[in-house]
């Protein structure tokens, strides 16, 4: 009988961590290529890709991001800037991030190393060279549709990930954090896959790995296969490297107890830095319990807007809140039993300011951050 493509290279790669570590194979051409042609960064396009296609694309991406700086970003930063300890831990993770990777180096610009977590595979980085000129302009509309939301609205909705990045031409979460990169100044200098062990290791796609991939016609399943990704990076000019990884998966108690490698792989990190945001409040339900467990363990600072870890769970862990903006009621019906919470936490906190939408906006359509720390009491235990 023959594996599915993923659960194929999952015992491939099993087998050759047995074996001994092979090198890994090195995707960075394909990280610069997908840079051009979909988050629209300086440079030629690939030989093969038309320039006139990569212009009309690059000129409603360019604008959606010019807007993003204006609009969001540069009031975002100034924010950050002056309300993110620096003493912090410099090990950020992010889950339920979608491809989000803007926001957390708005946050944390400075971190050593981000983690996101999310149902979306980062997604088959040799795409772009299936693609026909006509479905490359077809997939990059999906690109175009999708950053847009993410900049616009400061969350992408989960419906619409799930056919543009599980199914996409293109590996469109990818693109995302490439354009992430390019926004904030940053530059690749390395993008590698990997699956993670039960036991919370990383092993990294080899040659003989992408030679089996390649060779298969299903799209969904090479982007499967694709799903975690490290991109290295640093500072245009600087030498700092900074690490970036994305891993997909489920964090609910169920899946976690089947495929315990992306929970061990973070409490492998120790103290974190944190954040969530247009969650779903997905950390208020009792099938959760494990990702709320974590948070409390290990996150030392979060920010958040009300799909983080509510009072209800913090306060009784030791953890301190700061509010910003103005909370009144949940948007959606899965934050309904938890606003009341929210809403005295916000009624109780001094009126502070916020300039910019952090996530989800309130039932009113008010903007709303959360700062959540751990107290003096619980950080001394």
């Amino acid at each position: 009988m023959r594996l599915p493509l993923a659960a194929a290279l999952v015992a491939t790669l099993a087998t050759s961590a047995l074996a001994g570590p092979a090198a890994p194979h090195e995707f960075l051409a394909d990280a610069k290529a997908l840079l051009v042609v979909g988050a629209c960064a300086d440079g030629p396009p690939p030989a093969s890709v038309k320039p006139e296609t990569v212009a009309a694309h690059c000129k409603t991406v360019r604008a959606t991001q010019d807007d993003y700086k204006k609009s969001w970003l540069k009031d975002a930063s100034a924010f950050f800037a002056e309300h993110v300890p620096t003493t912090i831990p410099k090990t950020v993770v992010y889950p339920f991030a979608g491809g989000d990777l803007s926001t957390a180096l708005t946050v944390y610009p400075d971190a050593d190393e981000i983690t996101t977590l999310s149902l979306e595979p980062a997604g088959d980085p040799h795409a772009l060279g299936r693609l026909s000129d006509k479905q490359l302009t077809t997939a990059l509309a999906t690109v175009e549709k999708e950053l847009g939301s993410l900049y616009r609205s400061n969350f992408s909705v989960t419906m619409n990930m799930i056919g543009a990045m599980r199914g996409g031409a293109l590996p469109t979460n990818l693109i995302f954090s490439l354009s992430a990169l390019w926004l904030h100044g940053y530059e690749p200098t390395s993008m590698r896959f990997f699956k993670l062990t039960d036991t919370g290791d990383v092993v990294y796609v080899t040659d003989d790995d992408v030679a089996t991939l390649d060779a298969t016609k299903d799209t969904g399943a090479r982007n499967r296969a694709y799903a975690n990704v490290e991109l290295r990076f640093h500072k245009v000019g600087a030498s700092h490297e900074q690490v970036y990884r994305h891993i997909l998966a489920n964090l609910d108690d169920g899946h976690i107890k089947s495929s315990p490698g992306a929970l061990a792989h973070l409490v492998a990190k120790g103290d974190v830095s944190g954040m969530t945001k247009a969650a779903s409040y997905l950390l208020t339900f009792d099938d959760f319990k494990q990702m709320r467990k974590y948070v409390i363990d290990h996150v030392k600072w979060m920010v958040s807007d009300s799909t983080g870890l509510a009072p209800t769970y913090g306060t009784p862990a030791g953890f301190d809140y700061e509010t910003y903006g103005t909370f009144a009621t949940s948007n959606m019906a899965a934050g309904k039993s938890i606003a009341p919470v929210w809403k005295k936490l916000f009624d109780a906190e001094p009126a502070r300011p916020l300039a910019f939408r952090f996530g989800y906006p309130d039932g009113k359509y008010h903007g709303h951050l959360i700062i959540m720390k751990r107290g003096e009491k619980a950080a001394a235990k």
